[in-house]
């Protein structure tokens, strides 16, 4: 086990204590004395989640105040304004604060803390730490990118929190016991001296995908269970300890779809956990990155409805949950409960919050802004998803480099190499001219290493297949609209382009059947089944995540190589970005073999 296992086992020996310790939170009656009826007292539960190292109303890609064409506003700033002003508005009543997750990684402010000046070796203090102890949370689910960086950085970033991490169903594979803290309870008076007192109990749950997507950060050290039965187990435990309310903050959507296949458990099992296991009041839920505000779910054993709310991300929205309660022999009853949702884009940033982390903020710019390379061309992504573009070539030019080097002299340097890249971004550009970092950033926005694997000219085809169902079928003289031309149910980063073949994509044809021409580049020769290349992809893909075909397989290079940093490594040393240097245009869409033609801009 890592430096994360001290910690670990600390976490867990609190559980016992947590409710013990908890700091009373001041409520008072809901319901004014005096009136008819029995007499209810209330709760508010605020939620946030996904906020992905935002702290500042900052897009570090286009060093400048974040905007969008909804004009959202994100960071914890914001979020902290809002959070204030419910507690000023609910003062001397109970309310508690919780986050679903995904906190450390996503920008180049918290990129820089874990890459440039990681905190496990300088010993500053996280800048999510000091923006979230400013805000005041009473806990924090570790959601999947948590683990991105290594369990000595999360061990680290936990420490310096002034609240509890939670993680129930991360479980140390040496012991067998929970890694994390599963739960936390807290109690919280309802009113004034000698008013009665309501325990909350606090179940944390992360997304089973870690155990893919950030492979060789866990394995041999956690497993992650099931979400549903870790609930199931924990529930019940909380209960009997005291808990009068349960509320699962859980890194999972309600979809109860996977990424990934069967073979680990479900990643968005929210709703199946709402409806499976008895004894949750509420559940707030992150890392689908949507806008939920109030969902019931019954949960089939009991009747009882279980309210569900995801605040979307970036810290855009603030999930509120109101709850009214009874007290019928000794006991609390939930009587009411419902979720409103809160735009940060409504206030200003907190100054306490600002300042907390303007000195990490102000290093994190300069970091971003330095230029390190000359563009002859501006090179744009906007198109890249459905047209061969050089700013895609850019990053499959470096990948093939890096792995064509490092396999030179071993068993694997007579094969071509071919490389796998994704239109990350729609907005990436690098202008004609200073190309900073910021904008290598902006085209390569995910922590990912490079690796390399062999395939077979069949695990090709089938793998361009897969990839190929990014698109809507459009028969032959259908209007082609860029805005529609891919299924919304497939994430831009889960459509891969290959450099090294040249290939035709058919999207008049059903998926399955698309990859009409694939040939090795300058010959026209088709490619044979039994045919032999080493692909490089990132580590994300390699690992399973988007559960393509034939990828996962013992790597033949993976030297834990950052591919943003090599494509700024790159830029560096050449001093000159230029496409004739790297585009090869290998690919386009057509039917029945004629090009498709886009609107001009």
């Amino acid at each position: 086990m890592t430096s994360s296992s001290g910690a670990s086992r600390r976490q867990v020996l609190a559980v016992a204590a947590a409710a013990a310790t908890a700091p009373l939170i001041a409520g008072a009656p809901a319901q004014a004395a005096g009136s008819k009826g029995p007499k209810t007292w209330d709760l508010t539960i605020l939620g946030t989640s996904d906020t992905h190292g935002n702290v500042y109303n900052w897009d570090y890609y286009r060093d400048a105040e974040y905007d969008d064409s909804k004009h959202n506003d994100v960071g914890v700033a914001k979020l902290a304004t809002l959070v204030n002003q419910i507690r000023a508005e609910r003062r001397g009543r109970a309310t508690l604060v919780l986050d679903s997750g995904d906190t450390i990684q996503g920008t180049p402010l918290a990129t820089y803390y874990a890459k440039q000046e990681p905190i496990t070796t300088t010993g500053a203090t996280h800048p999510m730490a000091n923006a979230m102890n400013i805000l005041k949370y009473d806990a924090v689910t570790l959601g999947n990118h948590e683990f991105n960086y290594g369990l000595p950085l999360l061990a680290k970033w936990i420490t310096q929190l002034g609240f509890p991490a939670l993680a129930a169903n991360a479980v140390n594979e040496a012991t067998g016991k929970p890694a994390y803290l599963p739960y936390v309870i807290k109690e919280v008076r309802l009113g004034g001296h000698g008013a009665p007192k309501l325990k909350v109990g606090i179940l944390g749950l992360t997304n089973p995908g870690v155990a893919i997507w950030d492979k060789s950060n866990v394995e041999g050290k956690l497993v992650f269970a099931d979400m549903v039965e870790t609930a199931a187990r924990w529930v019940p435990v909380m209960r009997a300890r005291g808990a009068d309310v349960v509320v699962v903050s859980a890194h999972g959507g309600d979809s109860g779809t996977s990424s990934y296949g069967p073979e680990l458990p479900n990643e968005n099992p929210c709703t199946m956990i709402a409806e499976r296991v008895p004894g949750i009041d509420a559940i707030l839920f992150g890392h689908a990155h949507n806008e939920v505000v109030e969902k019931f779910v019954t949960n089939t054993r009991t009747g009882v409805q279980v309210l569900l709310s995801e605040p979307s991300k970036w810290g855009q929205r603030l999930t509120r949950m109101d709850f009214t309660l009874t007290r019928e022999r000794g006991r609390w009853k939930v009587a009411t409960k419902h979720a409103t949702m809160l735009n940060t884009n409504t206030v200003v940033e907190d100054p306490a919050v600002l300042a907390a982390v303007r000195g990490q903020h102000n290093k994190t710019v300069a970091y971003v802004n330095t230029v390190v390379a000359q563009s002859t061309v501006e090179l744009s992504a906007a198109d890249s998803r459905y047209q061969d573009t050089p700013i895609l070539d850019f990053i499959n030019h470096v990948q093939t480099e890096v792995v064509t080097d490092a396999l030179a002299g071993t068993a694997y340097a007579g094969l071509p190499v071919l490389s796998i890249a994704a239109p990350f971004s729609r907005t990436a550009v690098f202008p004609a001219g200073d190309v900073r970092i910021r904008d290598v950033a902006g085209l390569y926005v995910f922590d990912n290493t490079l690796e390399a694997v062999v395939l077979t000219g069949a695990e090709v085809r089938a793998y361009l297949e897969y990839s190929a169902k990014y698109f809507t079928t459009l028969a032959v003289g259908a209007p082609v609209d860029p805005a529609t031309i891919s299924d919304p149910a497939v994430p831009d980063y889960n459509y891969d382009v290959f450099s090294g073949l040249d290939y035709d994509i058919d999207i008049s044809r059903p998926v399955g059947q698309r990859i009409t021409r694939l040939v090795l580049p300058g010959t026209g020769t088709p490619v044979a089944d039994d045919a032999q290349f080493v692909v490089a992809v990132n580590n994300y893909r390699r690992s399973g995540g988007g559960n393509f075909p034939g990828i996962v397989k013992t790597q033949v290079y993976n030297a834990q190589q950052e591919i943003r940093q090599l494509l700024i490594d790159w830029a560096q040393e050449r001093g000159t970005i230029d496409p004739a240097d790297f585009y090869v245009p290998n690919w386009k869409l057509v039917r029945e073999g004629e090009p498709v033609e886009f609107p001009s801009a």
